[in-house]
């Protein structure tokens, strides 16, 4: 068994492990290792803008499935995480959204201090390099290239004026003063390519002779003195070894593998540890707890022959990757869902709960059913669901898949089912727009026939689907159940601590990327400073 030391090891080469290893490693007097499960981020098709449609295998992607839904027909979803370099930064669309100002306001009036939205936006501005907004809310010369989308498809544009014409106004930019409104989305991307977490924080980083990066190294337990941690067992190939810390421990494994990572270490609900097999090292009961995503319904038009649909043949693929290569335009530099709309699901709501991407494709069962023709997908999503979940081990083998439970729609007073719905019925308005008339020639599915609360819950049983935006699991407070405290250490612990989406106590209003990168700059900076940030 080999064994390495160094003053900081942080596992997980996501949204916000990448940034913690480079503002880690800045101090040139630190030796940093970061370890990844996944391999280098070098398929191509990571950095071509569109590629990430075709990115589903387990060179890149965990292919995690979740256990069966109760109120979805006990299905077992698919639950893609990214499995490489950037983590789900490098196969997700891209899209640059913070959430909602009363987000983080919510999360420091659950008692983290500091975590208000007045005390995060410094750190969604230092990582920013904005390359159309220079303001109070956004930043230049960040490690993080944000952009506007090199082109719009005509459906996306009948999208953005059809709402204006239900009389939803335009807002340029939904993560500055107001997120109310319809709008282009931002994306992280730099000359025409992927701008991911790895790409933005860690390349830059990588020629420090103090941070050492390894790739296709699954961590699979902490190690301990006592109640300290003191380093971390991975497995490389058929080997084993161990890398030891004089300073700290950051997990960045994400809403799923952080608390498996603890869990599988002995450190977690005692009960359910010694259900699977796992000697107990630190009873803490919130560890899987409180998870959290968003879940999409889709609906969906055929259309006129504008959409991406068959963009994909072999023959014109080959000419938009000559495009692409020769001009950085074209659909090799697309996101799929170009614009999107934050409405309220009724006038009571306080600020938007109901997010509606616009697709200028037929998106079916994550693009993995294919149709014929061409057609347009329109997305709602339940911004702030108060159905809670869990992640939980099937048993003691690092080997072994967690068990996810997102318990989509199981909230026990019916809010998630009432306002699912609401947007669904929101969101199918802007089909019946004139600026889409010129386009959609019928509606495929759900299909016109499907008009009552039963019938559209019937729909939503089959086909609804993740937004990619799991969270909640290791959740930062004050309380028993919390996990960190608002400096991101493990409570009862020593030298541990949780930077990654897993210590949101509740979920944003939106994509979840740049906030798992804003937790990550924050994080470091409060371990930089050793006092609060």
């Amino acid at each position: 068994m080999k064994t390495a030391t160094y003053s900081y090891i942080v596992v997980g080469a996501g949204a916000a492990g990448c940034v913690v290893a480079n503002r880690l490693s800045a101090d040139p007097a630190a030796s940093v290792l970061l370890l990844e499960a996944g391999g280098p981020d070098r398929n191509p098709l990571i950095h071509i803008p569109v590629g990430f449609t075709k990115l589903t295998s387990k060179g890149v992607n965990w292919g995690f499935s979740t256990v069966p839904q109760a109120q979805l027909n006990n299905r077992e979803m698919w639950y893609p995480q990214g499995r490489t370099l950037g983590g789900s930064t490098s196969i997700n669309a891209m899209i640059y959204i913070r959430g909602n100002r009363a987000d983080y306001d919510r999360w420091e009036a659950l008692g983290n201090a500091g975590w208000g939205y007045d005390g995060v936006l410094p750190y969604f501005r230092k990582s920013e390099n904005n390359t159309r907004l220079n303001n109070e809310y956004h930043g230049v010369g960040g490690d993080l290239n944000v952009t506007q989308q090199i082109q719009h498809n005509p459906l996306t544009r009948a999208f953005v004026r059809g709402w204006q014409e239900l009389g939803v106004e335009f807002n340029a930019d939904v993560n500055g003063a107001t997120q109310d409104g319809v709008t282009f989305y931002d994306v992280t991307q730099r000359n025409a390519r992927r701008e991911s977490a790895a790409t933005a924080f860690l390349r830059p980083a990588m020629n420090r002779p103090n941070l050492t990066v390894i790739t296709k190294a699954q961590a699979t337990k902490l190690l301990f003195e006592g109640k300290k941690v003191v380093g971390v067992e991975y497995r490389r190939g058929r080997e084993t070894h161990v890398a030891r810390a004089d300073g700290e421990v950051v997990l960045s494994g994400g809403a799923v593998n952080s608390p498996r990572l603890l869990m599988l270490s002995g450190i977690g609900p005692a009960d359910h540890l010694r259900g699977v097999g796992i000697d107990v090292v630190h009873d803490l009961p919130g560890v899987g707890q409180n998870f959290q995503d968003h879940m999409d319904v889709n609906m969906i038009a055929e259309s006129t022959p504008v959409s991406y649909n068959q963009e994909d043949r072999w023959d014109r693929a080959i000419r938009h990757m000559i495009q692409y290569l020769l001009y950085k335009t074209g659909p090799m530099t697309i996101c799929i869902a170009e614009a999107g709309a934050f409405i309220r699901s009724s006038d009571a709501v306080e600020w938007p709960d109901v997010q509606v991407h616009c697709l200028p494709v037929m998106n079916i069962d994550h693009g993995r059913q294919r149709r014929k023709g061409h057609g347009v997908t329109i997305n709602t999503c339940h911004l702030r669901p108060h159905s809670v979940g869990s992640v939980g081990l099937r048993s003691g083998d690092p080997g072994d898949p967690p068990l996810i439970d997102p318990n989509y729609l199981g909230d026990s007073e019916g809010y998630d089912w009432k306002t699912v719905i609401a947007g669904f019925r929101r969101g199918r308005k802007i089909l019946k727009t004139g600026e889409f008339a010129p386009f959609v020639t019928g509606e495929y599915l759900p299909g016109v026939g499907v008009q009552s609360d039963e019938e559209i819950k019937g729909y939503i049983r089959k086909w609804a689907r993740t937004d990619y935006h799991p969270v909640g699991s290791c959740k930062m407070g004050a309380d028993e159940a919390a996990v960190v405290d608002t400096q991101l250490r493990v409570r009862g612990l020593d030298n541990l601590r949780v930077i990654d989406a897993s210590i949101m106590p509740k979920l944003v209003s939106g994509n979840t990327q740049a906030p798992s990168i804003m937790i990550g700059e924050k994080g470091a900076a409060i371990m930089r400073a050793g006092e609060v940030v």
